[in-house]
């Protein structure tokens, strides 16, 4: 049998495709490594000048829409008693979740709780302030538990209440620094002028509860400013500032207490907390105290949210109406933060509208009211907050590399 072999030319040939085909299969699959997010690989913040800024979500309006539901309900093992409305039997909960906030130049749409823990895994977010982002905190915690059933409470690290999702390793957290500085009660001796003792500030000293923190977060949202006024603090019992161990004279007003602290923290978190870290500041959580103050049978039993023309009349500080303050701390917290690598998270003034969304009288306690007042400062779960919690997830998200 003879058998043909190739000529040179078929060689060289054969050799140029086969070459050829390595080469085309090596670049493709280069291309494809690029292009292909690894799923091991831990999410980077974009730096801010690359956050997305067309979009504000903090201006718009509130439309009724019958088919916005809410994500969890009265069964989230997370819920704090008085928030819980649903269970509290607060009357027409379907309509107060029914209304949607639209932005008026952009989409917002409800969070993706399991998109959100695929995007944050190996990631923790915490929250750091008053009882107001704890509220916030808890709506997070019930509208991410619906991604993991297995989610479990955490109390690590000083936490006031928390949550680690394990299929997805996060965890978010509160921290309760309702100052943000570091106080503590100091009695007098004897009743002098009525007074019974002082509240003691160290301006320049951070509240123990969330000094330890500041490496665990990867996104930290602080808040304060609805303690410092003569509700919380009154005559009998007043603040009193110190800065380097000693008092601070002539004596502060809050406003100037609020300041220095404001000063102080900032550059502390700017000092201590990771540039990698995502940080913003909540403002105000506006408060519907209707025909007094919360200690002065302060009513919020409304049935719908407040209209464009009644916002001012409520929170304008030239109105000198009992819920002003809201607006007149957010002129010093925003000031404080100009120039700072602080996001500012302006909920404050999607919230004036919905004076309809507290717990009111609806406390889950007996007598509650009674001795503490209707509640309408936080807000019933779910509620506004969750609007809150959809805000911020898209922040967040928009600060990340894709």
């Amino acid at each position: 049998m003879n058998v043909k072999m190739p000529s040179k030319n078929s060689t060289t040939l054969l050799t140029s495709l086969i070459l050829s085909s390595l080469i085309f299969l090596y670049l493709y699959f280069s291309l494809l490594s690029f292009s292909s997010p690894n799923p091991l690989s831990k999410p980077q913040f974009k730096p801010k000048s690359h956050s997305l800024n067309r979009c504000n979500f903090f201006k718009g309006n509130w439309v009724f829409d019958p088919n916005h539901k809410p994500i969890y309900d009265e069964t989230c093992p997370f819920h704090r008693n008085s928030w819980n409305c649903l269970r509290n039997r607060r009357e027409k909960m379907g309509v107060i979740n029914s209304w949607k906030w639209v932005p008026k130049n952009c989409s917002l749409t409800q969070i993706d709780p399991i998109g959100f823990l695929g995007m944050m895994r190996n990631k923790n977010i915490g929250f750091v302030g008053d009882s107001l982002n704890e509220n916030f905190l808890v709506s997070f915690l019930c509208v991410l538990r619906v991604a993991d059933n297995g989610a479990k409470k955490w109390k690590k690290m000083g936490a006031w209440r928390g949550a680690y999702f394990p299929k997805f390793n996060v965890t978010v957290a509160y921290h309760r620094a309702v100052l943000l500085s570091k106080y503590k009660w100091q009695p007098n001796q004897s009743d002098q002028d009525g007074v019974k003792g002082i509240y003691r500030v160290d301006v320049d000293i951070p509240a123990d509860d969330w000094v330890q923190i500041t490496k665990f977060y990867d996104v930290l949202v602080f808040n304060t400013g609805h303690w410092w006024g003569p509700h919380k603090f009154p005559k009998e019992t007043p603040l009193v500032f110190y800065r380097r161990g000693k008092p601070i004279l002539p004596a502060l007003e809050f406003s100037d207490g609020l300041k220095i602290v404001l000063q102080n923290t900032i550059s502390y978190i700017e000092k201590e907390v990771p540039s990698s870290t995502l940080k913003f500041w909540r403002l105000q959580s506006p408060r519907h105290f209707f025909g007094g103050e919360w200690n002065q049978n302060g009513s919020c039993l409304f049935d719908e949210p407040l209209e464009d023309s009644q916002l001012d009349l409520w929170f304008d500080p030239v109105n000198n109406g009992v819920n002003k303050e809201s607006r007149d701390l957010n002129q010093v917290i925003e000031k404080a933060l100009q120039g700072r690598n602080i996001q500012t998270l302006d909920l404050t003034h999607l919230s004036e509208y919905r004076a309809d969304a507290h717990p009111a009288i609806w406390l889950g306690k007996k007598d509650a009211v009674e001795v503490w007042g209707q509640d309408c400062m936080h807000w019933c779960l779910p509620g506004v907050p969750d609007t809150w919690v959809d805000i911020l997830s898209e922040l967040i998200r928009y600060n990340f590399v894709d």
